[in-house]
């Protein structure tokens, strides 16, 4: 009898793996075209990791890079940092135009750029914990958190550690002893299901406030957000997702409303939160990506479904039009070299085809951070590890 038992379970298993590995393999491959070379900058000027790229209604494309400059303004009482991140502005041919908030206090390390409907620009800056959002002429006109009053360098780590993350981290200290792991320490596997809630505090800086952990403090006190979107009404949400673990919500003047999420595993918590995108309808699609899936709320943070068939997800745009679609870039590994494609996903979650795989040659992604979708065959995708934007052109079968 527990013979015939363990056979009935090995075959079970079997069962559902076969079916799991068929229903991969039957998403269909989306034949593309890339041009890696569209942005031209002058000769002196060299873009860094393309943390964020987005365009306008005109088609101007936005370019948010870790490069520059980092340096220390020594005030009366303390050191104040400056540098790291600057933000390109092309025209829909890749010529340059301008660089927008050269020398801003909040430009550290470039994380996303997005453009609200009104073509006003949004920086999320991950080091100084701000969102800035410039006005179409270039000009700051809002500033959401502030940037901490003191940094270290290197930041801390979390702790405890987020896990199935595509990236190596260096475990915190244990206490009264040297460093564990080092860069060598590599998070869990990425197969299997999303891992167990984590517990205890958000680590790195701008940490602030107690209660859950990666809950934050209500306000405007970020944690090393991770990207910002907009509803029909105007109101913003931020994604306060790698210090942190939360959706924070703001009135279009900047007024805190809410926030919602903390760090685990269970439905409407999140392990990094690294995208944030907003449909027609008002609903909230968030890459949760230590947990390996998108969460799907309400415009009130009421969660509704969630998407496991994705990956790992490091991005994630919605496209406009009234019949929307939405891509998610999937990144496995640590340096974007082994396991990487973009999904194409309807908004019910039904896998449309999938793109590209890993790597550094044309028509690969290595560490793909963002996704402009502005239209559904054309995107624009920044790359972290190949300091890249590719401008793909779909070719979807029937059309």
């Amino acid at each position: 009898m527990r013979r015939s038992l363990l056979v009935l379970l090995t075959g079970a298993a079997l069962a559902c793996g076969s079916a799991f590995v068929s229903a991969q393999l039957a998403v269909p491959e989306i034949a593309f075209d890339s041009a890696p070379d569209l942005l031209k900058f002058p000769d002196n000027i060299h873009p860094g990791e393309a943390a964020g790229v987005a365009t306008n209604s005109k088609g101007d494309i936005f370019l948010y890079t870790r490069t520059g400059n980092p340096y220390l303004t020594l005030g009366t009482s303390r050191a104040v940092s400056h540098g790291g991140a600057r933000l390109f502005q092309f025209d829909r041919t890749g010529k340059y135009i301008r660089e927008i908030g050269q020398g801003a206090y909040g430009f550290l390390q470039a994380q996303q750029v997005r453009v609200d409907p009104q073509d006003n620009v949004w920086i999320v800056d991950q080091m100084s914990t701000q969102v800035i959002k410039f006005d179409p002429n270039g000009r700051v006109s809002m500033v959401l958190s502030r940037k901490p009053e003191a940094m270290r360098v290197p930041a801390l780590p979390l702790d405890p550690l987020a896990t199935g993350l595509p990236i190596v981290q260096t475990p915190p200290a244990p206490p009264g002893g040297a460093p564990g792991g080092g860069r060598g320490a590599e998070p869990p596997g990425r197969g299997g299901p999303p891992p167990a809630a984590a517990g205890g505090g958000g680590g790195g800086f701008g940490g602030r406030g107690g209660g859950l952990p990666g809950a934050g403090a209500e306000g405007e006190s970020f944690n090393r957000p991770t990207d910002v979107a907009w509803d029909k009404a105007g109101n913003i949400y931020v994604a306060d997702g790698y210090g942190n673990a939360r959706i924070a919500k703001y009135e279009p003047t900047g007024k805190y409303i809410k926030s919602w999420g903390s760090r685990g595993a269970a439905p409407g918590l999140f392990n990094v939160v690294h995208g944030i995108a907003i449909d027609n309808a008002g609903n909230v699609y968030v890459a949760d990506e230590g947990n390996r899936r998108v969460q799907v709320f309400d415009s009130n943070g009421t969660f509704k479904t969630q998407w496991l068939n994705v990956g790992t997800p490091t991005a994630i745009c919605i496209t406009n039009g009234p019949t929307q679609v939405a891509y998610v870039a999937h990144t496995g590994d640590p340096d974007g070299m082994e396991d990487a494609a973009i999904y194409k996903v309807g908004l019910d979650g039904k896998l449309l085809g999938k793109f590209g795989r890993a790597g550094k040659e044309v028509k690969q992604f290595n560490l793909v951070n963002s996704i402009d979708c502005r239209t559904e065959n054309e995107l624009l995708v920044g790359e972290l590890g190949s300091w890249r934007v590719q401008k793909l052109t779909l070719k979807p079968a029937g059309k």
